[in-house]
C-alpha cells in the first residue's frame, strides 16, 4: 500500500492545527480526514476505517485517551495506528498514554515536520504480514494475519502492543529478548519508553492469559516458555 491509498484522521479543537496538519499531510499523498472533538472523532473513526489517527489529548466531549480505550476495544481498530498530541511533558503521561494503547506521541506545540516524520515512520515499521505466520506453542495459537489469541478454545482480547510483545516472545520460545532489542521491534527507536512500559504490557499478557508463560529474566529481559 503507498502513501496515496493511506488513510490519516486528524482529530484537535483548534482550527489552525487541523489546517496545518491536514497541509503538510496532505501533501506528502494521504488521504486526510479530521474531526474537532471526541465524539467527532469517533464517528469519523467508523466510517472511514483510518490507517492511522492523529488525537490531542484535551479534545471536547471525549478526550482522546476515551476515544483511543474505546477504539482499541473494537476490533477493527487493534491494528490502527494511533499518535496523540499532547502539550504534557512528564513521563507518568506519555507512559499512561502508551497504556491506552498509543504507538507515539507528540509534543504541543506541533512541528508539521515532526508529524510527518512520526507518520511515515510508523507506517515504515508496520509488519509485512505475509512474512508472519501462525504459530502454536503449547496450548497458545497466535495469528498476525487474523490478530486472533486463543489459550485452549478461547479467545485472548490483547491490545495492539500486547499482541505483537507476545508474538515476538513466542515465536522463539526459550530466547531471552533483551529490554532493548524488545523496546527496538516493538516502539521502535523514534519513540522513547521506559522499562516499565514494558513491565505494563507483560503484566497485562499474563493477565489475560491467565498463565505464567512470560518468565523474567532479571537484569536481561524476558523469554516465552511452555507450561
Amino acid at each position: 500500500m503507498n502513501q496515496r491509498e493511506r488513510t490519516v484522521l486528524i482529530a484537535d479543537d483548534e482550527p489552525d492545527i487541523l489546517e496545518i496538519l491536514d497541509y503538510s499531510l496532505a501533501a506528502q499523498g494521504y488521504n486526510l480526514y479530521k474531526a474537532k472533538d471526541g465524539e467527532e472523532a469517533l464517528q469519523m473513526a467508523v466510517k472511514v476505517k483510518p490507517d492511522l489517527i492523529v488525537l490531542d489529548i484535551m479534545l471536547p466531549y471525549k478526550n482522546g485517551m476515551e476515544v483511543c480505550k474505546i477504539l482499541r476495544s473494537i476490533p477493527d481498530f487493534k491494528e490502527t495506528l494511533i499518535i496523540f498530541l499532547t502539550a504534557l511533558t512528564d513521563e507518568k503521561s506519555h507512559v499512561k498514554g502508551l497504556e491506552y494503547g498509543a504507538d507515539d506521541y507528540i509534543i504541543k506545540p506541533v512541528s508539521p515536520r515532526v508529524l510527518v516524520s512520526k507518520v511515515n515512520s510508523l507506517f515504515r515499521r508496520l509488519p509485512q504480514t505475509d512474512n508472519y505466520r501462525a504459530i502454536q506453542v503449547g496450548n497458545i495459537f497466535i495469528d498476525p494475519l487474523q490478530f486472533l489469541v486463543r489459550v485452549n478454545d478461547r479467545e485472548i482480547v490483547l491490545a495492539k502492543k500486547e499482541f505483537e510483545l507476545l508474538y515476538l516472545l513466542a515465536s522463539e520460545p526459550g530466547r531471552v529478548f533483551p529490554r532493548n532489542e524488545i523496546l527496538d521491534h516493538i516502539w521502535g527507536t523514534d519513540v522513547i519508553v521506559g522499562d516499565r512500559t514494558i513491565d505494563v504490557h507483560i503484566r497485562k499478557i499474563r493477565q489475560k492469559l491467565e498463565m505464567n508463560s512470560i518468565l523474567t529474566v532479571k537484569g536481561v529481559g524476558y523469554k516465552f516458555v511452555m507450561e
